[in-house]
């Protein structure tokens, strides 16, 4: 965003007058932003109306008073662009281009979007083919439908790609804070990158949620991201849709390993970005953090007024890292003397239904709890009865209230959740919100949400206190060209990594070359046709004469040609056999138009595909960073040294690697695709025994 559009996407955003220029959606549009609350000048555009909404039409944009700070366009495509062209030629602040039929349509649709971004000048424009922008905060919308939400002065900017999951967001019955809210359309001129980049800024945005179907440009969106972390503002990724990212390198295990998933994954690690899998789970993890913000950390002070709601908070924390302290003997004295005779001291805490309801015997066991695991957080399980069945309620309401002033008294981030997401009502949560309290609909949600922001905090001081270095943009072309597994092995040795020692020679060299290596040796046909050896019968190790060297010769050469006779060549390589291994890894990189250069470390051998264990990180990365993917491999117990035999040094191993990778991006010759399967692991260093190579075409 240049800083032009910036100064407009300003305007935009905070209008003192809109344009709304179309027919029946324009109407729906006025009718929206009244809903809202916009208090200025409303204009209306339309040659053949006499109004839109009770707004009296001016026939053309040349009778608008002024420039106008904002626009809604829905008018057919020609329209639309000589509209633009139109609005940017008389100083117009900013567009929401609701017409569709562009890139989304096809090549001609294509043709129009690129006219349409030559017509656009410095405005910011949204869209085109979305439903628009919400400004909940200053009161003003530029939106094509109905919409719901609210704001007490602060909340989330959400930014989405699919424009019935915006309108269903603004709907949801989840009392979430919102500030803004965008549906981004086609990004013909604003990305999803820009608004992080500028909502970062805002003071009002707590939290950033965005719904991904494909970023523009990843670079830019690292930088966004890592600046809204630097500021303190988490960000939120739904990321749904699948990609033809390294569709060209299925040939390989890394790329199948390594698909558009691990790819995305990878850079919200990297940046901090909060990755989850369900509209839900975006909405109450946003919800978590714009209420309360995040802990310091995973420890959780827990109650339920039930046994059943302390062990189901107990059984979904232990396997996403969030922890429930045990109470010391000490407090747990302390504690038994506050508590009914029939409760027993524990985390999650069941405080019994004698004392429920009694805002003074409930108030100092919670405080107390509290204090004694030295809670991070703390968390309370409500379900709320249905209105005409709730008595009750006043038990449930004066329980809230001790656990709310207990928690704030503490300094605490606290939440209420209900067990199942309907059994808490619009007037509870708003309460709740009210007094400094997250209301969380569903367990599993809630505690998910709790865990993520935990994380969120570890992450944001482990990033920051050693920022990556920049991403950078894939800069292969064409299709992949594959080089012999000799040719690929001369230049990963040249590069870092030890090979064993080989000759590539024809058939009739072979022997010669066993002789000059030493026995036992190991023997394969390299070919074209011929990535994955092993299915094709280009491989036989562990030859130990002349004569087994020439019968592996003949019987090579005939299994090659049953499996596929084009497949045969007559260069073979011959190397030294590498001694056994503390265990075999998958070092792929591969070249991604992109995200660029990424590193999948994976159980090797013929456990790539079977144990599918592997992490995939972008391209440059720390040597710590290369060290930890390591470690949370499965494999990891066997370089630990399982069962009494020798570790291998994972810091070596990461040194060697990180150092592998540098040698590779700063390479002139370019590659799409390097494959090390296996990478041979030993107590004091590492070997690529098999090598598949492809060139930048």
């Amino acid at each position: 965003m240049t800083p032009q559009q910036r100064a407009n996407f300003a305007r935009l955003l905070n209008p003192r007058h809109i344009a709304f220029v179309g027919g029946a959606d324009a109407a729906t549009a006025i009718r929206e932003a009244r809903r809202r609350g916009f208090a200025g000048q409303i204009w209306a555009v339309n040659p053949t109306r006499a109004d839109l909404a009770g707004v009296p039409c001016l026939p053309s944009l040349d009778d608008l008073p002024e420039a106008p700070d904002a626009a809604y366009v829905a008018v057919p495509v020609a329209a639309a662009i000589d509209t633009v062209a139109r609005l940017a030629a008389m100083g117009a602040g900013g567009v929401v281009c609701y017409s569709a039929g562009f890139k989304e349509a096809g090549p001609t649709g294509a043709a129009a979007e690129e006219a349409l971004k030559r017509a656009v000048g410095d405005m910011a424009l949204i869209g085109p083919n979305c439903y628009g922008l919400i400004n909940y905060v200053g009161n003003s919308a530029l939106w094509s439908f109905e919409h719901g939400g609210a704001s007490p002065g602060y909340g989330a900017a959400i930014i989405t790609q699919s424009g019935m999951l915006s309108s269903d967001i603004t709907m949801s019955q989840r009392s979430l804070p919102m500030a803004y809210m965008v549906s981004a359309g086609n990004q013909a001129v604003l990305g999803l990158e820009d608004y992080v980049d500028v909502f970062a800024d805002d003071e009002a945005v707590r939290a950033i949620g965005l719904h991904i179907e494909g970023l523009q440009d990843i670079p830019k969106f690292e930088r966004a991201a890592l600046k809204a972390l630097a500021r303190g503002t988490p960000v939120v990724a739904l990321k749904t849709g699948t990609s033809a990212i390294g569709g060209a390198l299925t040939i390989s295990h890394t790329g199948s390993l390594s698909g558009a998933k691990e790819l995305y994954q990878s850079l919200f690690e990297r940046t901090g970005v909060i990755s989850v899998t369900s509209p839900a789970q975006m909405l109450e993890t946003l919800k978590y953090l714009c209420v309360v913000g995040a802990p310091k950390g995973p420890r959780v002070a827990g109650f339920t007024c039930s046994g059943g709601g302390a062990t189901m908070l107990a059984d979904h924390a232990e396997g996403i890292g969030l922890e429930f302290p045990v109470i010391a003997p000490n407090a747990a004295k302390g504690l038994k003397a506050l508590l009914p005779s029939i409760a027993t001291v524990s985390n999650p805490l069941d405080y019994t239904t004698p004392i429920w309801g009694q805002f003074e015997r409930t108030k100092p066991v919670f405080a107390a709890t509290m204090q004694a695991v030295g809670a991070d957080c703390a968390l309370l399980v409500q379900d709320y009865p249905l209105p005409g069945l709730d008595g009750s309620k006043i038990c449930y309401q004066n329980d809230a209230a001790a656990f709310a002033e207990a928690a704030k008294e503490q300094g605490l981030p606290a939440a209420i959740c209900a067990t199942l997401p309907e059994n808490l009502d619009a007037g509870t949560r708003e309460s709740l919100i009210g007094k400094g309290v997250a209301p969380m609909q569903g367990i599993h949600e809630t505690l998910n949400a709790i865990a993520a922001a935990a994380d969120w905090t570890a992450a944001r001081e482990r990033i920051l206190g050693n920022p990556p270095a920049p991403l950078r943009a894939g800069t292969v072309s064409g299709s992949p060209q594959m080089m012999t597994e000799g040719e690929g092995k001369a230049w990963v040795k040249a590069a870092g990594l030890p090979v064993p020692d080989g000759r590539s020679v024809a058939a009739a060299e072979a022997v010669g070359a066993a002789n000059a290596i030493g026995y036992p040796v190991a023997l394969k046909m390299m070919g074209e046709k011929l990535a994955h050896k092993t299915e094709m019968g280009a491989v036989i190790v562990a030859l130990d004469s002349p004569e087994a060297v020439t019968r592996a010769v003949q019987t090579m050469q005939g299994r090659v040609a049953a499996s596929d006779p084009d497949a045969v060549t007559d260069r073979f390589l011959v190397e030294a056999m590498a001694p056994k291994p503390l265990a075999e890894l998958l070092v792929g990189l591969r070249c991604d138009p992109q995200f660029g250069y990424a590193l999948t470390l994976g159980s090797g051998g013929v456990l790539v595909e079977l144990v599918g264990d592997s992490r995939t990180l972008l391209l440059p990365c720390a040597q710590g960073n290369i060290e930890t993917a390591l470690a949370s491999l499965k494999v990891a117990k066997l370089l630990a040294g399982y069962r009494g035999a020798e570790a291998a040094d994972l810091g070596q191993v990461a040194s060697i690697l990180h150092e592998f990778c540098s040698n590779i991006l700063e390479s002139e010759e370019r590659f799409k695709e390097i494959e090390i399967n296996p990478l041979f692991i030993y107590p004091s260093g590492v070997m690529a025994v098999d090598v598949l190579m492809h060139r930048a075409g």
